[in-house]
């Protein structure tokens, strides 16, 4: 019904309308000097953004979670341990379990209680083994809950610069348990190495892809490309709040446009969690603002599990304190917020479609390029990703060490007064690999850094 009241009977206003009246406020001064600015991405930003932004844009639909998952990071060092933590996590709030297995052990063991056997369990590991799969096999028959396997050979070598065992061992046993006969989701690429380096999101988005391009080729090659199931993407967000939603959008497009090219299943499962890249040592509960915006982006993003980071992992070993925080931030922002409580709630905000549309335009070019060139691993092996991202990575660098991008505590506003050096049992500073390599591995590196070294060293 049409309302009555002169009050709601608007004209509408035009793009061109709402930018002559922002002309006038300049008064004379130019609208793009002043107004437009240059993203790092290379992305040009306006002052605002109409629904004819929307007209003329690539694909717009995307699939998202009806709801997100509340994840728990633990450590496996053994099955005891890890069993307990993971049952507390359970009862204290979490949805999920991310299992960081440091080496083999039964399965059985870990798994003995019913409650574990009924939520969705991922399982990070740094290894494979032929008895490890057939333990996993026992699992999953008796499993209720989806089970994620997380074994990225080609994440493997681009972080290490090595192979686990051999570049054909390791690309056969990938591809062995991709093709899903274990009954999981084992199709696992770990894109948050290429973030925590210091890549622009389109240089994320196109490796990303491109990593997961080389398993596709892989499986077409053998004819099994359509017996996997949907493809997990590892994404670490970071505190620019509209850009991330958009990015992890993006990276929902082009996984839907390269699974089309293959005749694969279009959807995936994404995993969030706040990057490394920004958080600091001195001014640490800072970390927490921090990674509540990021967990923020990840939900309105569309993740469909989100992995807090506690505060104090840069310098704390895992402990029950930091991680109850790192929860309650989730359960917060669940429950109280109720973030998550509308599915896709960016969908047709002309300015977060406008940078979705934006970045995934970018990513693709990128992406063609690299396959054009000879894929990912070509790449890898020619070190072009590795100088791509050191040149990105050494230009935000140089934005913080002029104070040009700001971290709190840091660079600004710090208190001289702050003392770390007893707190550290962990080294919070990037480690060089004394080993002998195959190839230049991508180094992930936090931009506080050298800054904070010095300050240690002066305390």
């Amino acid at each position: 019904m049409k309302s009555k009241t002169p009050f709601y009977d608007f004209p509408p206003v035009t793009a061109k309308e709402w930018k002559q009246q922002i002309q006038v406020g300049l008064k004379g001064k130019d609208y793009n000097d002043l107004l437009v600015w240059d993203s790092p991405d290379q992305l040009k930003v306006k002052p605002f953004y109409h629904a004819e932004d929307l007209q003329g844009l690539a694909e717009r639909h995307i699939k998202s979670p009806d709801g997100w998952i509340i994840g728990q990071i633990i450590d496996a060092k053994d099955a005891k341990t890890a069993r307990e933590k993971a049952l507390e996590a359970l009862e204290k709030g979490a949805e999920s379990l991310y299992f960081k297995v440091e080496e083999e052990f039964d399965l059985k063991d870990l798994l003995t209680d019913k409650e574990l056997s009924t939520v969705p369990l991922h399982f990070e590991i740094p290894f494979i083994s032929h008895s490890f799969t057939e333990q996993y096999n026992s699992v999953i028959r008796t499993g209720k809950g989806p089970l994620f396997l997380h074994w990225d050979v080609i994440g493997q070598l681009a972080r290490t610069g090595n192979w686990h065992h051999s570049m054909k061992q390791d690309l056969e046993m990938g591809v062995g348990l991709i093709r899903g006969q274990f009954g999981i989701h084992p199709f696992s690429v770990d894109g948050t190495l290429y973030q925590n380096a210091g890549a622009t999101r389109v240089q994320q988005l196109a490796y990303t892809l491109a990593h997961a391009c080389e398993y596709m080729h892989l499986l077409a090659s053998e004819g099994k490309e359509k017996s996997f199931r949907q493809p997990v993407f590892r994404m670490a967000v970071d505190s620019n709040y509209f850009f991330e939603i958009a990015k992890l959008r993006a990276m929902r497009l082009l996984w839907a446009s390269l699974a089309r090219e293959f005749g694969a299943p279009e959807d995936c499962h994404i995993i969030a969690r706040p990057t490394r890249r920004n958080k600091t040592l001195y001014e640490y509960n800072a970390n927490m603002l921090r990674t509540t915006m990021e967990c923020m982006a990840a939900v309105n993003g569309g993740a469909d599990t989100v992995l807090n980071l506690p505060y104090d992992a840069l310098y704390h070993k895992e402990n029950p304190f930091g991680d109850r925080i790192a929860r309650n931030q989730l359960l917060i922002l669940k429950e109280e917020a109720y973030l998550g409580s509308v599915s896709n709630p960016a969908d047709g905000a002309y300015y977060i479609e406008t940078l979705t549309s934006q970045l995934a335009k970018k990513a693709l070019a990128v992406f063609k390029s690299i396959e054009a060139s000879g894929g990912f691993l070509s790449a890898l092996k020619k070190h072009v990703i590795q100088k791509k991202i050191r040149e990105q990575a050494a230009k935000e660098q140089e934005s913080f060490d002029q104070n040009e991008l700001v971290l709190v505590g840091t660079n600004a506003y710090s208190n001289p007064e702050d003392r770390m050096k007893g707190e550290l049992e962990v080294t919070p500073f990037a480690q060089k690999r004394a080993e002998k390599t195959l190839l230049e591995p991508i180094l992930e590196k936090r931009l506080a850094e050298n800054m904070e070294k010095k300050r240690l060293e002066h305390e």
